[in-house]
């Protein structure tokens, strides 16, 4: 099957959105179906205010018309609610082509964090975009829960993956290759990985009373604050592949303060690597840890910390070894609305 995929959310943006589309596109190869993904980069864009590294695509439509008539797609799929999305999204309205969308991100919750727009208006636009859709794929019954309270219908589960041949647990030998200014920190290491923004909510970690070190794996537009508010903290950037993972490896603790989130990937590469989780019992952590042993939520996500350092490698490691990204990609493939590809040149366009 031919699946056209768009998203406003790729490379060489760093963030759980992308690498769940970047595993997706590898498993449908995989299987044998045909991915052609439509990105910023194949568009005129301009850097998305107050978040530069994101790309937003500038008048899309007439190309995203000529891009989906030129691939012929058994079935199209639109991960995001930006331009590129909006765009898909009419082009299948006039056609009279069915489609589905994923509910990725919050953006409600990020809006209001970022902007002080009200939730109800926000989460009004959302309905509107995703209303059309044959399915509304999410990750987590608590986020499929939260929608339907807010009137959003015919939604399905679309889980999460892990690569846990990347992320793993390692030995001080073989991070000594890889991290070794991780090793000479002052223990434990409480680690955090993913977006420096104000809507993950790093500043509850950051303020957290812990002793040892705290470490922030990542980019994004609060950085040089944080860097300026909290000198004893470490700020690495973003890292990828094997540094990241052993990023993982050498935490004591990886803490997820975020409150906003749908699912939380990061929570999973750390759990294979054998760290374990301390978060706030929040959609997201609910659905990954729940009552597992492999991590601690609390309302105190410095209490949640501490509690988790008394976790063992191998019970973190267990609980991970349970999501697979070849089961995920079938829910996804199940999700799908197919069509005829030949309706897009009977339809008239």
């Amino acid at each position: 099957m031919r699946i056209l995929v768009v998203t406003d959310a790729w490379y060489p943006q760093v963030n759980g959105v992308v690498r769940t589309l970047g595993t997706l596109r590898d498993e449908l190869t995989r299987f044998g179906h045909e991915t052609i993904f439509v990105t910023p980069d194949q568009f005129r864009s301009l850097p998305c205010p107050t978040y530069p590294e994101i790309r937003l695509a500038i008048r899309p439509g007439r190309r995203m018309a000529r891009t989906i008539e030129a691939n012929q797609p058994c079935a199209i799929h639109i991960a995001t609610e930006g331009p590129l999305g909006w765009a898909a999204r009419r082009y299948c309205l006039k056609r009279r082509v069915p489609f589905t969308t994923a509910y990725h991100t919050k953006f409600p919750e990020y809006i209001r964090a970022r902007f002080r727009v009200p939730l109800p208006l926000s989460y009004k636009v959302m309905r509107r975009f995703h209303a059309p859709s044959s399915t509304i794929m999410v990750a987590t019954q608590t986020i499929q829960s939260e929608l339907e309270t807010r009137g959003f219908q015919r939604i399905r589960r679309w889980s999460r993956g892990v690569d846990t041949t990347l992320f793993r647990p390692r030995s001080r030998e073989e991070l000594k290759g890889l991290v070794p200014d991780l090793l000479a920190l002052q223990k434990p290491i409480f680690l955090y990985v993913g977006r420096v923004a104000v809507e993950k909510n790093i500043a509850a970690f950051l303020g957290a009373d812990l002793s040892g070190t705290k470490v922030v794996v990542g980019d994004g537009p609060q950085i040089d604050e944080l860097r300026r508010r909290h000198p004893d903290v470490l700020f690495t950037g973003a890292k990828q592949g094997e540094e990241l993972a052993a990023h993982y490896s050498a935490a004591s603790v990886f803490v997820f303060p975020s409150r906003t989130d749908t699912f939380g990937l990061v929570l999973l590469e750390a759990l294979a690597s054998g760290v374990p989780v301390a978060a706030y019992p929040v959609p997201g952590p609910l659905d990954v840890i729940g009552n597992s042993p492999a991590g601690v939520l609390d309302r105190d996500l410095a209490v949640a910390a501490r509690a988790a350092l008394g976790i063992s490698a191998d019970v973190c490691r267990a609980h991970a070894l349970s999501f697979s990204w070849e089961a995920c990609t079938h829910q996804f493939l199940d999700n799908l609305s197919p069509f005829d590809p030949l309706a897009l040149i009977e339809s008239g366009s």
